[in-house]
């Protein structure tokens, strides 16, 4: 089913609800809009991030542990 054949369809399905049903599923809908947008922020970071030279320091930087330097090993 295409997009808005599913809208028309739910459309449909929400005006035989009651208002207070209506409001639900509109406090549902915005919760996912919600969702989407700290989704699409928080990958934007990420992207930003693994772009970014800021640490790029570190790999550079010696060890300065080894698995010698363990004292106990977990298994």
């Amino acid at each position: 089913m295409d997009k808005k054949k599913l809208l028309d369809s739910t459309i449909k399905k929400m005006k035989q609800l009651p208002e207070e049903k209506i409001r639900e599923v509109s406090d549902f809908v915005e919760f996912l809009l919600q969702r989407r947008e700290e989704y699409a922020v928080t990958e934007g970071i990420k992207q930003m991030a693994a772009q970014s030279n800021s640490f790029k320091f570190l790999e550079e930087e010696d060890d300065i542990y080894t698995v010698n330097d363990l004292k106990e090993k977990y298994k």
